[in-house]
């Protein structure tokens, strides 16, 4: 006996509706972001957010936020760019999206936001990523995950979401691809391009276009780290000559992440000896009423307080706390029962694998062909400038462009040296987070690499 037409008809639009939802158009749907509490009007963009699950037995999810680029600007000529975050254990939501390259910036109610003007996402489309689980909104099931989280699975993870990301995205795939971020991202970022590059080798047309890679301030080789970073030190007047000499010979042969106790006791006294300064921004006042806030560093020296103007943190820990946020982001879908963090502590503190250095990798994707920038703010004695050129200095390449003072507006933006296959930038009165001190010096920056040009002189 047939069915009856009217449950063929009902079973027909049953599957046209199930395969809807399960598409990537109908994932795109559910993650559209119609507005953000306190937005602005009239932003000219699309923005999507949400969660992609990168490993199913542990239940890792990892929580993005896209901001497009402006309508008026061709979203779909735009190359994307992936924004990451250090720490290890802070979140690019915090960081990058909202105090740096987003187009939104807090304000200090914790309930409106203000445009910024330099926003990346004039030029690019900007896909910020909670990274690894346990950081921000991105979440794990398994909680040995957290106490167990490492470089490699972070890596791995990372890449496991772009793929998924890309299936959900298909008007990206093929698309001009980069990568950017600072700080521990000086990590995340060269060790999630190896994998992107060597799982992409040999494949035409590979759906992840990736050309290369940006990362400012970065935690890169914990030798020639650490001699740079006493050497800034000391020469900028922050500590004295004996204690020069005693972390020269209790740090320099172990791990930054895991300092030794005769290392630790050397940088208490180097932080006793610097005072109250805002070791981001040496010469930027600390916000004021601080001491709730100095609690360990994640990444680069887990004794030292951090992070730039803790103010701007207070601000996003008021923001994305709020339900209504949470709502309209389609975040924290799974009820945490804890409170959104600018950075996670377990995370931080019980880091696992830390590779004592990136130059492997360096060489090994500046032989690919791959874009690599290097930025540096100066005034940051987190990860300083000597730091960086210390480890630039250790590949030994070729210089194609020698050391020159690039413009802005007819005044110093910093200087740079193009080497083969690296180029180095610094940036004149930046701390740590250089597109929050400052925006745009860091737009400019942005517009060379992307279109591949030495910076303006």
């Amino acid at each position: 006996m047939g069915f009856p037409s009217w449950l063929c008809l009902c079973l027909h639009l049953f599957i046209i509706l199930g395969i809807c939802v399960a598409s990537p158009l109908g994932d795109q749907k559910r993650d559209r972001i119609t507005e953000l509490p306190g937005q602005p009007k009239n932003v000219g963009f699309a923005q999507y957010s949400g969660y992609v699950t990168v490993n199913k037995e542990s239940g890792r999810a990892l929580f993005y936020w896209l901001t497009e680029a402006s309508t008026n600007r061709g979203p779909k000529s735009r190359p994307l760019l992936l924004w990451l975050n250090g720490g290890p254990g802070c979140s690019s939501i915090a960081y990058g999206a909202s105090e740096e390259i987003g187009p939104f910036r807090i304000r200090p109610d914790g309930t409106s936001l203000y445009s910024n003007p330099y926003a990346w996402n004039k030029l690019a489309n900007i896909l910020f990523l909670d990274s690894p689980a346990g950081v921000g909104f991105s979440y794990t099931n398994k909680t040995s995950d957290l106490f167990t989280m490492g470089d490699r699975r972070t890596a791995e993870d990372a890449y496991a979401f772009l793929v998924n990301w890309f299936e959900r995205f298909p008007q990206y795939r093929h698309r001009e691809f980069y990568i950017a971020g600072e700080s521990y991202a000086g990590h995340f970022v060269p060790q999630l391009a190896q994998i992107i590059y060597q799982k992409s080798k040999g494949i035409k047309n590979p759906v992840i276009n990736f050309k290369g890679f940006m990362v400012g301030n970065a935690v890169t080789d914990d030798y020639h780290d650490y001699i740079g970073t006493f050497e800034y030190w000391w020469t900028h007047g922050l500590i004295s000559d004996s204690t020069y000499r005693m972390l020269r010979k209790a740090c320099t042969s172990g791990s930054s992440l895991h300092p030794t106790v005769q290392c630790m006791e050397a940088l208490r006294v180097a932080v006793l000896e610097q005072g109250n300064i805002d070791p981001y921004s040496i010469y930027t006042r600390p916000c004021n009423n601080t001491a709730p806030l100095r609690h360990g560093l994640r990444g680069r020296y887990p004794w030292m307080s951090r992070a730039y103007d803790p103010c701007t943190e207070r601000f996003a820990d008021l923001y994305f706390n709020r339900p209504e946020v949470q709502k309209a982001l389609h975040a924290n879908t799974t009820g945490m029962n804890y409170s959104w963090k600018s950075c996670s502590d377990i995370v931080g503190n019980y880091w696992a694998d830390s590779p004592l250095s990136m130059l492997p990798i360096y060489r090994e994707l500046i032989q690919a062909g791959l874009r690599i920038w290097v930025f540096s703010g100066d005034t940051d004695a987190v990860v300083p400038v000597t730091a960086t050129r210390y480890s630039i200095d250790a590949l030994t390449l070729p210089t194609i462009v020698n050391w020159y003072p690039w413009n802005d507006n007819g005044k110093v933006g910093g200087w740079s040296q193009v080497y083969k296959g690296l180029t180095l930038v610094t940036v004149t009165g930046a701390g740590h987070e250089v597109p929050l001190h400052k925006p745009r010096q860091a737009f400019i920056l942005l517009r060379s690499f992307l279109e591949n040009k030495s910076m303006p002189s």
